[in-house]
């Protein structure tokens, strides 16, 4: 292009470029590029040019050049697509009539703060340093799949969709990126699917305050995400399904504060996860389904309400819960597991009590385990459970029996004490000790000597026939309760 081409707005900007210099069209630092399609020519840059300046612009020596420009409208395609660029480019604040194309481009650094497109194509794009898209308005898809970024990628407070036109398409694919610093999104508001499949961001990802609207499907789909640091969405609102399926967080997933709604389908899918804090801390209770199936997870910190009426959790393991709350409070969730019951819920709950040094709270747990897994049993096998529990509580409360065979042990010494039964052999029969007599009947394995001297009658006789069934049933209960708390250490 000669450069007698140029209006004078571009003339400005050719002119600027090898200085590195700002051009800046803005009539007040309030001018908001959505009305940018009303700018006339004094503001108006065409593509062609910038393209023509970033692949092949005019240098001058001992400066360092770059395209610095702000307010403009520009129109036309701007068209890097597979081209190298040494030069900076920012682009703030302006309005594109057509999507720029950077597909496998390279640049040094790419700023288009505040600027208002109509979509972006950068699939496979390499910066440098940073890329800038603060407070963007892009109606369509923002496309970087593939994208190697050095630096950080910033688009807190950008406004991606509602595009009708490609309703099936991701409002922001960044799918197999790789970021070597962070992915900063806070206050982001989406219409659409935010894709971060197998993507690697070697910081953190911020997505506190962000606003993510897909309703009926996925709002963030981020399969197999692997972070460097944290992920945080702290206050996060998501009308649509959050997967992380498989993501590696190695510190916080913080959703502190969020609020995570889809009805009827999974709000908040986790399976298969590497996290060191999953942070739940007041957040709304969820609407919908919580999947942390076979997820690894240090520190699980989410109150009872929070967790919604359906959950998927086997599998899931977690050294310690918070906040520290009785067992009581915890035990529902359990019920609510769509597989049934499974026994590993429970240890792994009784595992995270232990941790903290609760040991009332685990075994309230493992009796909640045997309790709930007698509901599984068939009648005459549940009778036996039935027994277990009323008697000795499975093992776990051992002072149960103690309270039975000394209300035993009371109730038959008084009544042999009004009631003497008759010896067997008069001559030869020891004096009659009621208290004794009664231990000979309760404990099948010890013998003073009583029970065989003496015959009750009558009622008396039923009632010796109640107290050694009793007392074998409950020292058949005993046995199996210690046999079981010492098979558990």
């Amino acid at each position: 292009m000669e450069i007698t081409d140029l209006t004078p707005a571009e003339r400005r900007v050719w002119e600027a470029f090898p200085l590195g210099g700002r051009v800046d069209f803005r009539e007040s630092d309030d001018d908001d590029p959505a009305s940018g399609a009303s700018w006339g020519p004094e503001r108006t840059v065409r593509a062609q040019v910038l393209r023509t300046l970033l692949l092949d612009g005019p240098a001058r020596h001992g400066e360092i050049a770059g395209l610095k420009v702000i307010g403009a409208r520009i129109t036309g395609r701007l068209d890097l697509k597979y081209g190298i660029t040494d030069h900076p480019i920012r682009l703030r604040s302006c309005h594109f009539t057509h999507p720029p194309n950077m597909y496998g481009a390279r640049l040094r650094a790419l700023v288009l703060s505040d600027s208002v497109l109509p979509e972006l194509m950068a699939g496979a794009l390499r910066v440098d340093g940073v890329l800038r898209m603060s407070r963007c308005r892009i109606a369509g898809p923002v496309r970087l799949a593939g994208a190697q970024i050095a630096g950080a990628i910033f688009l807190d407070g950008a406004r991606l969709g509602p595009n009708p036109d490609e309703a099936e398409e991701p409002a922001l694919q960044l799918n197999h990126a790789l970021i070597g610093n962070d992915i900063w999104a806070a206050g982001l508001v989406s219409h659409g699917r935010i894709r971060l499949n197998a993507a690697t961001v070697d910081g953190e990802v911020n997505l506190d305050d962000a606003r993510l609207h897909n309703p009926g499907g996925t709002a963030l789909n981020a399969e197999t995400l692997s972070v460097g640091t944290d992920l945080r969405a702290m206050r996060l609102h998501a009308h649509g399904r959050v997967n992380l399926s498989g993501a590696r967080i190695p510190r916080q997933l913080n959703l502190a504060y969020a609020r995570l709604s889809t009805p009827h389908d999974q709000a908040l899918r986790a399976s298969s996860c590497v996290i060191g804090e999953l942070w739940l801390r007041e957040a709304a209770p969820i609407e919908g389904i919580v999947n942390l199936r076979r997820s690894q997870i240090e520190l699980l910190h989410i109150a009872p309400e929070t967790w919604p009426d359906r959950v998927r959790i086997d599998g899931l393991t977690y050294r310690r819960l918070a906040p520290h709350l009785p067992a009581a409070q915890r035990l529902p969730l359990l019920e609510r597991e769509e597989g049934g019951y499974l026994p590993f819920v429970y240890e792994q709950l009784t595992t995270a009590y232990r941790t903290a040094g609760d040991e009332a709270a685990a075994r309230t747990v493992q009796l909640a385990k045997l309790r709930r897994h007698r509901r599984t049993l068939p009648r005459y096998a549940a009778l036996w459970g039935h027994l277990q529990d009323a008697t000795v509580g499975y093992g776990f409360r051992p002072m149960r029996a103690a309270t039975w065979l000394l209300t035993l042990l009371l109730t038959g010494a008084l009544a042999f004490t009004l009631h003497h039964p008759g010896p067997l052999k008069p001559d030869e029969a020891p004096d009659f000790n009621p208290l004794f007599y009664t231990v000979d009947l309760l404990l099948p394995i010890i013998d003073f000597g009583q029970e065989s001297a003496y015959a009750p009658q009558g009622w008396l006789q039923w009632l010796s026939y109640a107290l050694i069934v009793t007392g074998w049933v409950l020292a058949t209960t005993i046995a199996a309760g210690i046999t079981r708390s010492l098979s558990r250490q």
